[in-house]
């Protein structure tokens, strides 16, 4: 029985878990989350399945892990074969309308394989991962023909790429144009107006979405595309917080002793050189809460809206990010590895029914991973919970104060293979695979051609102390391996059926009319 009508799915892109009020940043202001998780449960210990934008959103999307969807990395498309959230919703006779980023990218050898045509209505519906894009807008490079570009120019942006050139740009002390790719320019104000930037306007689309619907059920995937890089956010946002108001960089001189030999070569790539000197974490990292608090306040524009039509009464909310940012930690920069500052996320989770009263307010130390999205919608909007494919779990039971057996581990995994650290190591691009398995009390890292990684999380939260190599801890070792083993044999790679479908057919040979074995 369905117990919302709505499906609000907020992601913020490389959001740090550390970074919200109601996280305990002593100086970030983010009021609507935070009046947000007051509302529903604050999962504190919510993991994605890859800190990479690509195959982390392909596990939201699809309820399901990486090496089940296939999407490994950015530039690898999620198959057509897969069923995202858009596809369950679309059989039910409802759509999953796209605001801002997804990072979907297009299956074109599936599409041939079918004889679709891209340009037809399945084709396009395939393209986009089931959603149905009212504005898509990634934000990572020059959209000269996107709504966006399209939009800004009405507004006077007279440019042919006035996202490069005003979105992400600015003047300098002297005048000139500078580009917001230089992390040296992150204090400088974005050229474009605060009202005509990309998370104004992003939040005024799916505004104009719920306004219209008026009673109408809706599902909206609102992806803000900050505070991703470019690190460069518009005034006032670009000076409201100053070098001391800003987290400590964590690491530790050991970090750099004996190191894991990919984590080596990423610190040999670019962003990792720069983010480890002091001066860049110190100047970039204002310019990155800036950029938070803006999101908050125009999820608050939304949120009154939804107030005022009484959408909270019947709207499932999660508010979450595909994966955290570095900005320096652990002597790396961007993201990809499997510390927690890359791999835990803010989740808050708002459920309207009544049943969930008595968990509101409360902060869940409940592992939660990013597949548990898909399976708590259809829970929510009581549609058919597609277990065959389905891997998470629907958290509903956790807001409504189920105290029923929960999961006691996290799983994530990496391909860097379209990375410059594979060239360094010489690693052939079938070669680098690694899958993680996080407990309460440690964190195991298996690596493909090299030695293993293993973290003691309660003697060493920060995770400084690499113990991969450690001969006394090689039962502890052997105990994660095993654990990652039996949940990899537990992953669901049939899904040309239900379950349904196998009762149905079991032991069933004879009324179709096969007689083997008989005497």
């Amino acid at each position: 029985m369905a117990t919302a009508r709505n499906f609000l799915f907020i992601m913020c892109d490389q959001l740090r878990a550390d970074h919200l009020g109601c996280a305990g940043h002593p100086w970030l202001k983010t009021p609507t989350i935070d009046a947000l998780a007051r509302k529903g449960v604050r999962f504190a210990n919510a993991f994605v399945q890859s800190g990479v934008c690509g195959p982390s959103r392909m596990s939201f999307y699809t309820g399901r892990y990486v090496s089940t969807h296939g999407a490994t990395w950015n530039r690898v498309p999620l198959s057509v074969a897969e069923w995202t959230l858009g596809d369950h919703l679309r059989a039910a006779g409802r759509r999953l309308t796209l605001v801002g980023k997804t990072h979907a990218m297009a299956d074109h050898h599936g599409l041939g394989k079918l004889g679709i045509d891209p340009h037809s209505l399945l084709g396009r519906h395939l393209m986009e991962g089931g959603f149905d894009p009212l504005d898509r807008h990634d934000g990572h490079h020059a959209e000269t023909h996107s709504p966006y570009a399209d939009w800004l120019r009405a507004k006077g942006y007279d440019s042919t790429d006035p996202w490069t050139d005003y979105v992400i740009s600015a003047l300098d002390e002297q005048g000139a144009v500078v580009s917001g790719w230089k992390m040296r320019n992150a204090h400088l104000p974005a050229r474009v107006a605060e009202a005509h930037s990309e998370t104004a306007y992003t939040t005024a689309r799916a505004i104009e979405v719920v306004e219209a619907a008026g009673d109408s059920p809706w599902a909206i995937h609102l992806s803000y595309v900050k505070p991703h890089w470019p690190y460069m956010a518009p005034a006032p946002y670009h000076a409201l917080y100053s070098r001391n108001q800003c987290l400590p960089v964590s690491r530790h001189p050991r970090e750099l002793e004996d190191q894991h030999p990919v984590l080596a070569a990423y610190r040999r790539q670019e962003e990792c050189e720069n983010f480890m000197r002091d001066e860049v974490a110190a100047h970039v990292r204002p310019a990155y809460q800036g950029l938070i608090t803006q999101v908050d306040d125009h999820l608050g524009r939304l949120f009154e809206v939804m107030d005022r039509l009484g959408r909270f009464e019947d709207t499932l909310i999660v508010f979450t990010a595909d994966h955290g940012d570095y900005l320096g930690d652990h002597w790396l920069g961007e993201k990809e590895q499997f510390h927690d500052t890359v791999q835990r996320v803010p989740f808050i989770l708002y459920d309207p029914s009544p049943e969930a009263d008595m968990t509101r307010g409360q902060a869940s130390d409940r592992f939660v991973e990013a597949v548990d999205v898909v399976p708590t919608a259809l829970d929510a909007l009581g549609l058919e919970p597609a277990r065959h494919v389905v891997e998470g779990r629907s958290l509903l039971a956790a807001t409504r104060g189920d105290p029923s057996e929960w999961r006691d581990a996290v799983f994530s995994e990496l391909d860097y293979s379209y990375r410059l650290a594979r060239q360094i190591l010489g690693r052939a691009p079938d070669e680098c695979r690694a899958w993680m398995v996080r407990t309460g009390d440690w964190k195991y890292v298996h690596w493909e051609g090299f030695r293993p990684q293993l973290f003691d999380l309660k003697a060493d939260p920060e995770e400084f102390f690499d113990l991969g190599a450690e001969a006394s801890h090689e039962a502890v070792r052997g105990r994660m391996r095993d654990r990652l083993f039996d949940w990899m044999r537990g992953l669901k790679r049939r899904t040309s059926v239900t379950l349904a479908e196998v009762e149905r057919g079991t032991n069933r040979y004879k009324q179709a009319g096969v007689f083997y074995g008989e005497w």
